[in-house]
């Protein structure tokens, strides 16, 4: 369900953020400036985190504010899918991340499979692109589109990275449990059907 506070405090930040790079009025400055200290007021009543890490995290870039990316590297062995135990919070994704600046989707899938999972791959396929508000995420305080780029195992061999502790591949029915901020199971349930219909259209929306 969606949050109509994180929503508002979302658009609100938005709003600033454009208006404080476009605007050439010292006043407009002032509200547009007021109207982002209103969006992090918002996010710290509700979610009881500091205001300088709201303001860190979620008010400090500056220009037009657009979405961000995430990208998810979908590897296939054996009809089962790879994935990576995070230790964030101890629950399984596929192997991904932010878009890096400089880095194409298919470098940035590259990267970060073998940064988390150890294996190299290369891409092959651009599976889904999908908006991270019309699925069953936890909230987030960020608009996020969510990147599906299927792989080939070209070479290495499972290993464990920074931010993960275990690598695994997965049968459908036998998902372990997932890190719902980076992939949920309706996510994956129908990832899985890209593996027996190679001609399916890309998932958009």
């Amino acid at each position: 369900m969606t949050l109509k506070w994180l929503e508002w405090a979302k658009e609100m930040q938005a709003i600033s953020q454009a208006g404080l790079e476009y605007t050439k009025d010292v006043y407009d400055k002032e509200r547009f400036e007021q109207l982002r200290e209103l969006s992090i007021t918002i996010m710290q009543e509700y979610t009881g985190e500091g205001n300088e890490m709201i303001r860190t995290l979620f008010a400090s870039e500056t220009g037009y504010q657009t979405p961000k990316v995430d990208v998810r590297g979908v590897i296939f062995q054996d009809g089962k899918l790879l994935l990576v135990k995070e230790k964030a919070d101890g629950a399984w994704a596929l192997p991904g991340g932010w878009a890096d600046v400089g880095l194409s989707p298919s470098e940035v899938v590259v990267k970060e499979v073998k940064e988390e999972a150890g294996y190299e791959v290369r891409a092959v396929r651009l599976l889904a692109v999908l908006d991270k508000k019309f699925h069953n995420h936890p909230p987030s305080a960020f608009h996020v589109y969510k990147m599906f780029i299927q792989c080939d195992i070209t070479g290495g061999s499972a290993g464990v990275g920074t931010e993960t502790s275990a690598v695994g591949f997965f049968h459908k029915d036998e998902l372990p449990p997932l890190s719902e901020e980076r992939n949920t199971k309706e996510q994956l349930q129908r990832i899985f059907e890209f593996e027996n219909n190679p001609h399916l259209p890309i998932w958009l929306d």
